[in-house]
C-alpha cells in the first residue's frame, strides 16, 4: 500500500511559477476570493507570475495584506482586501473596491469556501451548519460574481473561474453540505455561463479533488489514502496542480469554452 503524505510542498509551488510565462495574462486584473492561503494563495501567486495585477481577497484580513506585499516585493502589481462572504454587504464592497484598485476587472476566481461540516452524516448535520455552508459556498459565490458583472462586462475579455469540487461528482460520504454546495455551484456556472454569455463573459468551473492545503488537515488519513489508491496517477494532489486549469479558463486560450466543468484530481473522477 502506497503511503500518503500530508504535508504540501512548496517546492512544487515554486517549480510552475520558474516556468511561467509572464505573458499569458499581460494586462488582465484579477480578483481571487479566499486568497490569503492555500488554493486561493497558489492561484494568486500564478495569476500574478502570469502578467495580471491581483486583489487577494480574504476574511483573513492580515494574512492577505501580509502576501499580498510579499508579491509586490516580488515586483507584481498586488492589493489585499477583506471580504466575508457571508455577508453581502462585505461582498458589494469588497466587489466595488477591487473594480477601484485595479482600474476595472477582467478576470475573478471564486476560490473561497468553507468545508466545516465533514465527518457528520446526514442525521448529525446540524441545520445551522448547512445553512452556514450554503450562505458562504453558494450564495457567496452568486453575490461575488453578481458584484463583479458590470466591470467583467465592460471589459470585453471578462471570464469567471468557480472552484468546485469532486466530491459534488462521485458524492463524499459524511460530507453533505459541502459536497451539496459545490454541486450547486457546478450548476450555478452552466447557468451564468448562458444569461452572462452574450456579455463576453464566460463561466466556468474547476473541481480538484482532495489537495494537501491547509483546509484539508482535518482530513482522515483514510480519506487520503482512498483518493491515493483511486487515482490513475497514484500521488498526493498539490495546490500547484490545479492552477494550470484556473490559468487557461481566465485566459484567452479558453475564449470559446464556457459552461464547462475541468476536473482536476488526477483521475480519482473521470467526469
Amino acid at each position: 500500500m502506497t503511503q500518503v503524505n500530508t504535508t504540501a510542498d512548496p517546492a512544487t509551488l515554486q517549480a510552475l511559477l520558474d516556468e511561467l510565462p509572464s505573458n499569458l495574462l499581460a494586462g488582465r486584473r484579477v480578483l481571487v476570493t479566499g486568497a490569503a492561503r492555500g488554493l486561493g494563495l497558489a492561484f494568486a501567486k500564478c495569476i500574478a507570475k502570469a502578467g495580471a495585477s491581483v486583489v487577494l481577497a480574504d476574511i483573513l484580513t492580515d494574512l492577505a495584506q501580509v502576501e499580498a506585499q510579499a508579491l509586490r516585493e516580488d515586483g507584481f502589481t498586488a492589493h489585499a482586501l477583506t471580504v466575508d462572504l457571508s455577508d453581502p454587504a462585505s461582498i458589494a464592497e469588497g466587489a466595488a473596491d477591487a473594480v477601484k484598485l485595479l482600474g476595472g476587472l477582467d478576470g475573478l476566481v471564486n476560490n473561497a469556501a468553507i468545508t466545516n461540516s465533514g465527518g457528520r452524516d446526514a442525521h448529525a448535520l446540524e441545520i445551522d451548519m448547512w445553512d452556514r455552508v450554503m450562505d458562504v459556498n453558494v450564495r457567496g459565490t452568486w453575490l461575488m460574481s453578481r458584484a463583479c458583472q458590470p466591470a467583467l462586462a465592460e471589459s470585453g475579455r471578462g471570464a469567471i473561474v468557480n472552484l468546485a469540487s469532486d466530491t459534488a461528482l462521485w458524492g463524499a460520504p459524511n460530507l453533505l453540505a459541502y459536497a451539496s454546495s459545490k454541486g450547486a455551484v457546478i450548476s450555478m456556472t452552466r447557468s451564468l455561463s448562458r444569461e452572462w454569455g452574450g456579455d463576453g463573459i464566460t463561466v466556468n468551473a474547476v473541481a480538484p479533488g482532495l489537495t494537501l492545503v491547509e483546509a484539508t488537515e482535518y482530513v482522515p488519513m483514510a480519506r487520503h489514502q482512498k483518493y491515493l489508491e483511486g487515482r490513475s496517477l497514484p500521488r498526493e494532489q498539490q495546490a500547484v496542480d490545479v492552477c494550470g486549469a484556473v490559468l487557461f479558463a481566465l485566459s484567452g486560450l479558453s475564449r470559446f469554452m464556457t459552461g464547462q466543468l475541468l476536473a482536476v484530481n488526477g483521475g480519482f473522477v473521470m467526469h
